[in-house]
């Protein structure tokens, strides 16, 4: 194994971790009554605060930090102002 093939396995791995630790941080808001923007706030700042950043943030011009798609929304949902419902399905995309 090469030097830099080690290097980037090990940063794939500090980032995989990230973004679990990132799941298991914002699964606790995820209620009804809550907006995706504030669960997309939640996730910038846990992302940043832990010295990583957001890998879709301004991604092809992506303006959140993470994917939510609710409902009949299939993936890459961009977070938004509506509130969730009780019964709602939620998918979280976290990408650091």
């Amino acid at each position: 194994m090469s030097k830099n093939y080690k290097e980037s396995f090990d940063q794939i791995k500090i980032a995989g971790s990230l973004a679990a630790k990132t799941l298991d941080e914002v699964t606790a808001y995820i209620n009804p009554g809550v907006t995706t923007d504030k669960l997309d706030k939640i996730c910038y700042e846990f992302i940043r605060d832990s010295g990583g950043y957001s890998a879709p943030l301004f991604y092809r011009g992506f303006p959140k930090s993470c994917c939510t798609s609710s409902n009949h929304v299939v993936c890459h949902g961009i977070p938004t102002n509506k509130y969730l419902n009780e019964g709602d399905i939620l998918n979280v995309d976290i990408t650091a």
